[in-house]
């Protein structure tokens, strides 16, 4: 009787045996290319100077003087970025106000992501704008750790060659969103900012 149990359970494991190895092939076929979300990938590799100063000048449209002037200051306080994003966002404030933006995300060898932000600010600042934002983004090691909130840095917004900047950190991570023009309002950058997959009417 043990004999004939151990032979149907073996004929019953050789049968299941492809059928699981199928699915795990199925699995495995339907996730794609893996995702580059995780510290285990390999160190994202920096940008230049010349590439964010061409980048910049583009996208702005300013001389590559003003550029490059702004990028020697951005480079000399925070070295190289490894990542930038490219958007757009408006905003308005009467003391308290709120901010909305979504843009493009780039880094060498991952793919181009999608991501939004929105958040509150404070201060003495009134008024409202929609503006063109290029955020330089340090130690910003895989895509997925744009995800969190970004406080402002108190003290840190200035002006070069017409184009405005203040700097946001957490957890070791620094953006330093780059806006021109009318775009500026400096004054609305005691607040924070936090990044999203997708837009949040609520910033919070």
């Amino acid at each position: 009787m043990d004999r004939r149990l151990l032979i149907v359970s073996g004929l019953a494991a050789a049968a299941g045996g492809p059928a699981l190895a199928q699915d795990d092939h199925d699995d495995q076929t339907h996730q794609g290319p893996p995702a580059y979300a995780g510290p285990g990938e390999h160190p994202a590799e920096p940008y230049s100077k010349d590439e964010i100063a061409h980048n910049i000048s583009d996208f702005f449209g300013v001389t590559a003087e003003n550029a490059g002037a702004l990028i020697e200051k951005l480079f000399h306080e925070n070295g190289h970025p490894t990542a930038y994003i490219a958007g757009q966002e408006g905003s308005g404030a009467f003391f308290f106000g709120l901010r909305y933006g979504k843009g493009l995300m780039y880094m060498k060898d991952r793919p181009v992501m999608r991501v939004y932000w929105q958040g509150p600010t404070g201060g003495f600042d009134i008024g409202g704008n929609a503006s063109r934002v290029f955020t330089l983004c340090y130690d910003l090691e895989y895509p997925d750790a744009i995800f969190r909130r970004f406080p402002g840095v108190e003290g840190s917004a200035y002006l070069v060659g017409g184009l405005g900047v203040n700097y946001q950190r957490a957890d070791g991570i620094t953006l330093a969103p780059v806006r021109a023009g009318v775009g500026l309002r400096l004054g609305a950058s005691l607040g924070y900012l936090a990044y999203s997959r997708q837009r949040n009417v609520v910033p919070l």
